[in-house]
């Protein structure tokens, strides 16, 4: 039995990169991606999503909503929850 690595898997079922399928993966995997990381800072910070809302003028739900799938985050309330919320920094790159 050949071995297939996780690229050739998303090659194999999602198509290769560029294509919408594909593309549409990948961008859901970058918001799950700044979910965790938001929810990972906000417990070393030792704050609740109650606590980090009303640092930042937001209901807990909407909270747990950007922590388990940050794809209808906006870039001002991304920057809110860093830098208000958690006293942090965002850093964002770019690749073409």
């Amino acid at each position: 039995m050949e071995t297939k690595s996780w690229k050739d898997i998303k090659d194999t079922v999602y198509g290769k990169k560029g294509t919408e399928r594909r593309d549409e993966l990948d961008r859901d995997f970058e918001s799950f991606k700044i979910g965790l990381l938001l929810r990972n800072a906000r417990e070393e910070k030792n704050l609740t999503q109650e606590q980090l809302g009303e640092l930042i003028d937001k209901k807990r739900t909407y909270i747990s909503r950007v922590e388990n799938n940050g794809s209808n985050l906006t870039l001002k309330t991304l920057f809110d929850i860093v830098e208000k919320g958690l006293g942090g920094k965002v850093n964002i790159s770019i690749e073409v």
